[in-house]
């Protein structure tokens, strides 16, 4: 099962996608804040980038859910700054510090063939949202150097769905976040008051480009979807939303990752919910909530106390620590 892109590079329909999203940066509209900026000229938005993408690191991963490291990891490239403003972000050091290296498309794409020829099983794109041009620049280069592994996109969930329909035959597997049912607790915890809508919209073209069921061979997922759900402590009404609009808008037949590893970061220590960690109860009763919803392909996680943040400012940022 090969990846989708190739073909499109054979066809020249790759390069054609190029320039197209090369002019979305011209007044960006990239994703749902519409900005409206130039970024080829240096203007900036809200994601504080000009045309160059920025990224830390890129490596092997081997945290993601099974079916995207598999056993030689997910070949992961984690893009700096975000459209997002979550105020319990784990990744806040690229997400809102953005520490990083601004890269070109030509070495873009030499990152990309070097994480393939180490043997990982895909390229995943970690917020790939605001420098979907150059990636997309990138790959049509790495193309004509081999590159033929799946591309898995790894986004916020807040996504523009007329750039996802560009996307169209480049994207293998998608992995968003869907956050908020609700746009209140979006608009207090990530800065953005319409969430929910555009994430409905998005993730029902994503299912509509590479299907609900995930297509998995030797263990690793080749096409499809897995939806990403961070459960926040006190928030489990507002997880349910969440289900409940996946079930209504998209399908019971995606699967859906149900995440436990929220850890309190110091922006919301001191208060009363997001100063804790996740309950066991409540962990379950959002995970009871899914499967009496039909959902047949759940990925869970142990409630445990590590403290699973990274730390990007070491050459490994996943050296986990068993204290919060």
């Amino acid at each position: 099962m090969n990846a989708r892109y190739p073909g499109l590079f054979e066809k020249g329909i790759l390069h054609e996608k190029v320039r197209v999203l090369r002019d979305v940066l011209k007044h960006c509209t990239l994703c749902p804040r519409l900005c409206g900026v130039d970024r080829t000229e240096g203007e900036q938005g809200f994601c504080l980038l000009s045309e160059d993408a920025v990224i830390s690191h890129a490596l092997a991963h081997f945290g993601e859910e099974p079916p995207v490291s598999g056993t030689e990891g997910a070949g992961t490239i984690f893009f700096s700054s975000c459209n997002l403003r979550c105020v319990y972000c784990q990744n806040y050091q690229i997400s809102h510090q953005m520490l990083g290296t601004c890269i070109d498309a030509e070495a873009l794409a030499r990152v990309m063939v070097t994480l393939q020829d180490e043997g990982c099983h895909n390229i995943e794109c970690v917020t790939p949202t605001p420098h979907v041009p150059r990636i997309v620049e990138a790959l049509a280069i790495a193309c004509e150097r081999g590159l033929r592994i799946p591309l898995v996109y790894n986004c916020g969930g807040y996504e523009n769905p007329d750039i996802v329909r560009m996307l169209d035959g480049i994207v293998d597997v998608y992995m968003p976040d869907f956050k908020y049912g609700n746009d209140r607790d979006a608009y207090h915890l990530s800065g953005v008051r319409d969430y929910a809508s555009w994430a409905v919209c998005a993730v029902k073209e994503m299912v509509r480009q590479v299907g609900a069921s995930l297509e998995v061979e030797d263990g690793v997922v080749r096409r499809g979807i897995i939806i990403r759900h961070l459960l926040l402590p006190g928030h489990v009404r507002g997880s349910l939303e969440v289900l409940r609009l996946i079930k209504e808008h998209c399908s019971t037949s995606c699967a859906i990752s149900i995440m436990a590893q929220y850890v309190p970061m110091t922006s919301v220590a001191h208060t009363a919910l997001l100063g804790r960690r996740v309950t066991q109860q409540e962990y379950e009763v959002v995970v009871n909530g899914a499967l009496d919803m039909g959902f047949d392909h759940v990925f869970v996680q142990d409630i445990d106390e590590k403290n699973l943040v990274p730390d990007f400012m070491k050459e490994t940022p996943f050296q986990w620590t068993t204290s919060v």
